[in-house]
């Protein structure tokens, strides 16, 4: 999770909403440059959220191409073909900086890591129903990353949500009992839960 400092920068300053909305469009134009799968977007967004929110950005960082290939052309190029282009000492400065300041802890918790053991308390026995349940929630946590009210809950919360949302959905009839067996399940904070599947809930609603 990223630290409450980014949820508070966020709260109070429109120059870091900006910033990570315009790295997120980043990071996607690099996704479908480079043919990455969705997990992989999802992972970088994660290391950038907690990047950001253990150093301090400086105000007068470029956010157009103008301003890229004026300042940066001897390491960063964007072309409508091309994508990015990085040369490797470049590549070499960004991974180590990072990897310092995260203090190489790069095995991220996600969302996804808590799927499995959320939809075995849906008891479902038909195991298709489940992938589809599976899929869809999958579908509702790459969706909702750009979401900063989610930021404040911790992954194993988005994900059960995420669950309850693609049951609510799915599988109406068993969303109550679903319901139940969650916020029942005394490692996850019923307030947290329903709070985080409201704000997904409207999120899906506004799609």
């Amino acid at each position: 999770m990223p630290s409450r400092n980014l949820l508070d920068l966020l709260e109070t300053r429109d120059f870091y909403v900006s910033f990570r909305q315009e790295a997120i469009s980043l990071i996607l134009q690099a996704q479908y440059s480079c043919d990455c799968g969705p997990f992989v977007p999802y992972l970088a967004v994660n290391f950038m959220d907690r990047f950001i929110s253990r150093i301090e950005i400086p105000y007068h960082i470029p956010f157009d191409d103008h301003d890229l290939h004026t300042d940066y052309s001897t390491d960063l190029r964007l072309g409508d073909e091309a994508g990015f282009i990085f040369d490797n000492k470049t590549i070499n400065r960004m991974e180590l900086l990072i990897l310092d300041t995260l203090d190489w802890r790069m095995r991220s918790i996600t969302p996804f890591s808590f799927l499995h053991f959320f939809i075995s308390l849906s008891q479902l026995k038909d195991p298709a129903l489940a992938q589809a349940l599976k899929g869809r929630a999958t579908e509702i946590i790459l969706e909702a990353q750009n979401e900063i009210k989610l930021l404040k809950f911790k992954p194993s919360v988005i994900a059960a949500s995420a669950l309850l949302v693609a049951s609510n959905e799915l599988l109406p009839l068993q969303f109550p009992s679903f319901k139940c067996s969650i916020s029942a399940f005394e490692c996850v904070n019923e307030v947290n839960l329903l709070n985080c599947f409201d704000t997904l809930q409207e999120m899906v609603e506004n799609e």
